[in-house]
């Protein structure tokens, strides 16, 4: 286990080594920098003020330089500095991440104890009209685009409630963030719950077919114990990779609905520092995104030994 969690870790360091050449190089490779912006926007390019603007940012060095000066700073938490607002990165960074997690984490419950438990229900009635119903509502809800029925929810507050819940201010409470973060949790998680019960349907369809459920049934186990301790626990395994797989889409792929709802969160602000080539908040959150993909892939592995004591990772 020990040799095994050590491979891991650099497994992990390297996957995001890979990770930071890339945002790197490709941020260097797109055309006009944030200079070229700020002087395209004026109408006016003096060579001289525009190669000082360049010297000032560090973006004169050769990009190996640039690289090894962010790396160096990253790996002693200094972020720089944003290009546009000229405030330490770290500043701008970080308060977002809060609103950006608890959007996602409540996503994310919606869609398991929503998904998780119908899916279950769908398989146990496999064929009768209530699994036909959950598989047209599966269906509906991994055809329908997110962001769409934010836009319906947000007409159906106004033409019925007169109200828009969207970010105009900080809430005052935890009461007000959580009904203001619900409806995009809410529209984001209805995808997500989709997946999940299909994912959990079609697992349990395919342990209920196994020799020891119908042993647990032969020796009187009631259909509840059946279902729910014997086949749910070993169909679970696919279950939990989606859920780690969806955990870390909604810390950066939350773009489309951040926007509509106008939610001050990580990834819509990584849109906004990419289209002004805000160097340093885009490696900064890509990185940060990256970071916690690749820790929620590390967690799920862990987890798997917990779910199923088959699975051991042994020194060899």
């Amino acid at each position: 286990m020990g040799a095994y969690l050590v491979r891991r870790f650099f497994l992990m360091l390297l996957t995001l080594f890979g990770i930071s050449v890339i945002i790197f190089a490709l941020l260097r490779v797109m055309p006009g920098n944030i200079v070229d912006i700020l002087y395209d926007a004026a109408g006016y390019v003096n060579p001289r003020e525009k190669a000082k603007i360049e010297a000032e940012l560090g973006l004169d060095k050769p990009i190996v330089v640039q690289y090894v000066a962010w790396i160096g700073g990253l790996a002693q938490g200094d972020l720089g500095y944003s290009y546009v607002s000229e405030r330490p990165a770290l500043e701008e960074i970080v308060p977002r991440i809060p609103v950006t997690a608890k959007l996602a984490g409540l996503a994310l419950c919606f869609a398991v104890v929503i998904g998780v438990p119908l899916g279950v229900i769908s398989a146990v009635h496999q064929n009768s009209g209530l699994d036909y119903l959950l598989r047209v509502l599966s269906l509906t809800g991994l055809s329908m685009p997110s962001f769409w029925l934010g836009l319906l929810i947000l007409m159906a507050f106004v033409a019925y409630f007169d109200a828009i819940p969207i970010y105009t201010a900080p809430p005052e409470t935890w009461w007000d963030e959580l009904l203001l973060l619900s409806v995009p949790a809410a529209a984001v998680g209805f995808r997500s719950s989709a997946l999940m019960l299909r994912l959990t349907r079609s697992s349990m369809l395919e342990v209920l077919r196994q020799d020891y459920i119908r042993t647990a049934r032969a020796k009187g186990a009631s259909e509840r114990s059946v279902n729910y301790h014997h086949a749910l626990r070993n169909a679970i395994l696919p279950v939990v990779t989606v859920i780690g797989i969806e955990a870390a889409f909604l810390m950066g792929g939350l773009i489309v609905t951040e926007t509509v709802f106008n939610v001050p969160g990580v990834a819509r602000y990584l849109v906004t520092a990419l289209t002004q080539r805000d160097y340093p908040i885009v490696q900064n959150l890509v990185m940060f995104v990256a970071t916690i993909v690749v820790l929620i892939n590390f967690a799920v592995d862990m987890l798997y030994a917990v779910l199923d004591p088959r699975i051991k990772y042994s020194e060899s």
